[in-house]
């Protein structure tokens, strides 16, 4: 019988002491880089070993760390994929003005620039459903600006991240770690660089160090770069598509340059509208932005397929010039409902993209992360409906 792969877009729920753990951790004396000890790195490393074991259980076949190495200090976080980053990079520090409380800012034809977070376009629609029913929980760190020239300095972090994975992994088995993106790191408040576009190159720079340790071990680095669809949510007013598109291709070549010489096929994008449970009635339809997308250099693209608000979307894979050697990964459960999606429904959200570019260039995963977004018991059942839809797939091929 044919296998269908699968997989997660990375966050796993993380248990109540690794939770605990890191909100027991202090600071540095730049105030939000977390003091790590050895009681954190082998708890650590047993809730990794546990977590993998668990994803085998309910039918994971390339499976991750859940992203346990990156500090999550409250059962709610959305952020956490994010603002591990500023635990790794030299030339941030605290300022009064950061990415959550700068002013709005208006874009013109021509001339794009990012609003504050809370200046969306979704939140001014629906400001009573943010106010009272969107739940972003806490981060474990305060959100910092970059102040001087960036450089990496998460040599140890990110060393600690691969060794405790593949303790891990049994041999022939893939697994891999996520990693963020230039185009979202470059979102933080940038008070040094002459253009917003220096910024963005110069932390292609920084994270290029990451993404080679972590592929020179033989992982697959998935690149997490929600802005590349989020953004446009993030401008105001609506920007034309060609102006957006002008403005996504930049941060495409940006990842392009940061991943030039590495091995492609261990090489994956996340794309996403961002994992927060509101409305998302300002999201980009993915035609307008699939054309740029697709012309990152990667093996592999996780997508968001399961998301209500982009479900109907899978005919545009059909339409698109999608390269031979990609390898597709639809999200076939989401983040984004507390209902459990029934196998049958896995396993036809995965045809949908079989049909497209063949079996076996179809990986079935989460549309975002779970941990963080849904409660442990969901999450694990939506990935045991995720692992028993690909076993009726792949019955069907």
């Amino acid at each position: 019988m044919t296998e269908i792969q699968t997989t997660t877009a990375g966050s796993l729920p993380r248990t109540p002491a690794l939770i605990a753990a890191n909100g027991a951790r202090t600071f540095a004396d730049d105030g939000f880089t977390l003091e790590s000890s050895a009681e954190v790195g082998e708890l650590t490393a047993r809730a990794v070993a546990d977590v993998v074991e668990r994803q085998r259980d309910v039918g994971i076949t390339q499976v991750g760390d859940g992203e346990f190495g990156k500090a999550m200090s409250n059962a709610v976080d959305y952020g956490a994929w994010w603002s591990y980053s500023f635990q790794r990079a030299a030339g941030l520090s605290l300022t009064d003005v950061n990415a959550f409380n700068e002013p709005a800012v208006h874009s013109e034809p021509g001339r794009i620039r990012l609003t504050s977070f809370l200046g969306r376009r979704d939140r001014q629609l629906f400001p009573a459903v943010y106010a009272e029913a969107v739940e972003v929980g806490a981060g474990a760190t305060a959100f910092p600006t970059t102040t001087g020239p960036l450089s990496y300095r998460g040599h140890d972090a990110v060393a600690s991240d691969i060794a405790h994975l593949t303790a891990t992994l049994r041999p022939g088995e893939q697994g891999f770690l996520t990693a963020i993106a230039p185009g979202s790191a470059s979102r933080v408040r940038n008070d040094f660089y002459a253009s917003d576009e220096e910024h963005l190159f110069a932390w292609a720079d920084v994270l290029r160090e990451e993404y080679r340790a972590i592929t020179d071990a033989g992982l697959i680095v998935q690149l997490d770069d929600p802005s590349l669809a989020e953004n446009f949510d993030q401008i105001d007013p609506e920007p034309s598509i060609a102006d957006y598109q002008a403005f996504t291709r930049l941060r495409i070549e940006a990842l392009n340059h940061a991943i030039a010489g590495l091995p492609k096929e261990l090489v994956r994008l996340h794309l996403c509208w961002g994992s927060w449970h509101g409305p998302h009635t300002t999201d980009v339809a993915i035609a307008d932005i699939l054309p740029v997308v697709l012309e990152a250099n990667v093996g592999s693209i996780s997508f968001e397929a399961g998301n209500v608000r982009h479900e109907h979307e899978s005919g545009v894979w059909a339409e698109a010039s999608v390269p031979d050697d990609l390898v597709l990964v639809p999200g076939v459960v989401s983040h984004a409902t507390n209902v459990v999606e029934h196998p049958e429904l896995v396993a036809q959200r995965i045809e949908r993209f079989a049909r497209i570019v063949g079996v076996d260039r179809v990986i079935a995963s989460t549309d975002c992360g779970l941990g963080g977004r849904i409660h442990p018991d969901l999450a694990w059942a939506k990935l045991a409906s995720l692992g028993q839809g690909a076993r009726i797939a792949a019955g069907r091929a």
